[in-house]
């Protein structure tokens, strides 16, 4: 079944982006009946997989409001040539097929949920929202955390070292960064159980216990798509060519496992132990009326970093964070000092090897107010004060039990939401062999 006959030409025909006036115009009018402010609308389209009870074999799908459009099926019936890239149930062969083919793919969805032609053909695959389980959407190779919010490594260095500059000495100079574990990165919904490791008491001893100081992390990950050349450095124009999209990221912190490791070499098993991520990717493409200038830098950065005279990768997106679904913070993105541009020319500066399913983290977003705030660590102090919760319950750290949910949005085309979803995780005590 070939359905209507103009999806192959239209994929063949256009290879830039999808300007606003592709959409504007008919969201109001689209036949899936989404509503044109929908964070999910036919402006934001973000991809994901899945699986209900109708099928164990986990598929491709893109999210249209408060269903799902099987993007297998879909592909079966309008796109055979292109059934390879959502047939084997992962995002991987898409996020590898390269910019001109996510842009091509993009612009055949908007047309067939923007057209009523394609009514027929699609309507029986849009599956709701509700009757899926979302699974991890892509393989992630490799995975990377930057420390790009100034004013989340000002508030840390101010609270563990108050006797010294806030920030370290390289920090305006190169993004910094950490090599985590790609293997408990997770999706959305899987459990977070509290890790042990040694710690340091206040009187000194050490001991190995769970961890009594869990935080979360509200931050945006990159997700690579066609990498470079291996051992060539991307530079900051081409940050779109190889980035597909992003997603919402919960780096877990294990804070007092992590304050007695992380000298000299810095993060590690307070860290490696989950890192949650939402299951939708929202792609490059959704977010061009989101892109801004970023903060002024002082020093000029070396060349290599230097995106003054680029195209600007500041991304004007509200984070939201719940804890047991009562709002503890909304940190702006809009401040990070270090775009993703940046951090993807840093972290391949030395030929390191970039792979399609890389994961990069733009690191914990904070803004200048407290109720900005990206982490408990900040929240509380380091636990010297407590996080009033409308309940009347409080927090210094993650309780047993306790539900962080971190989600997003971003301007879209003529005054529409871009949603960016949710990645959300329960804490478990910690269960012993």
């Amino acid at each position: 079944m070939r359905g209507p006959d103009v999806p192959v030409e239209l994929v063949r025909a256009r290879s830039g982006p999808v300007s606003n006036s592709t959409v504007t115009g008919k969201t109001a009018t689209s036949w899936t009946g989404v509503a044109a402010n929908h964070p999910f609308g036919v402006h934001t389209l973000p991809y994901g997989v899945f699986t209900d009870a109708a099928r164990e074999q986990p598929r491709v799908g893109v999210a249209v409001g408060d269903a799902i459009l099987d993007l297998t099926a879909a592909a079966a019936a309008l796109l055979p040539e292109h059934l390879t890239l959502f047939g084997s149930g992962t995002l991987d062969p898409l996020l590898a097929a390269g910019r001109r083919t996510w842009t091509a793919v993009r612009a055949a969805l908007t047309e067939w949920l923007t057209d009523d032609r394609y009514a027929d053909v699609l309507a029986p695959l849009l599956i709701p929202a509700t009757a899926a389980a979302m699974r991890l959407p892509f393989t992630v190779a490799d995975y990377v955390d930057f420390y790009s919010c100034e004013q989340h490594a000002t508030n840390v260095g101010q609270i563990l070292r108050p006797d010294q500059p806030a920030l370290p000495a390289n920090w305006r100079h190169l993004p910094a960064g950490y090599h985590g574990r790609a293997g408990t990165v997770v999706v959305s919904g899987t459990p977070i159980y509290r890790p042990p490791g040694q710690r340091r008491l206040p009187d000194g001893t050490i001991i190995f216990a769970p961890s009594s100081a869990l935080d979360f992390e509200a931050e945006v990950g990159f997700v690579v798509g066609a990498p470079p050349v291996s051992g060539r450095p991307a530079p900051v124009t081409d940050f779109a060519n190889h980035v597909f999209g992003l997603c919402m990221v919960n780096d877990w912190s294990a804070r007092d496992i992590q304050a007695w490791e992380y000298l000299p070499l810095g993060p590690f098993l307070g860290k490696s132990f989950a890192t949650s991520i939402s299951p939708w990717v929202i792609p490059l493409d959704a977010l061009a009326s989101a892109r801004i200038q970023p903060p002024p830098r002082n020093p000029c950065p070396l060349p290599y970093l230097d995106d003054s005279r680029a195209e600007p990768w500041g991304l004007n997106i509200t984070l939201e964070v719940r804890l047991n679904d009562h709002l503890v913070s909304r940190p702006p993105f809009a401040g990070m000092y270090w775009t993703a541009a940046q951090q993807l020319a840093h972290l391949t500066s030395n030929g390191a090897c970039v792979r399609t399913g890389d994961l990069f983290a733009s690191g914990t977003v904070s803004g200048p107010a407290p109720n900005q705030w990206g982490s408990l660590l900040e929240l509380s102090w380091n636990g010297s004060s407590s996080l009033a919760l409308t309940d009347g319950t409080t927090r210094s750290f993650l309780a047993d039990g306790d539900e962080v949910s971190i989600t997003g949005t971003a301007p879209g085309p003529a005054g529409s939401t871009i949603g960016l979803g949710e990645v959300r995780g329960q804490v478990h005590a910690l269960v012993h062999a």
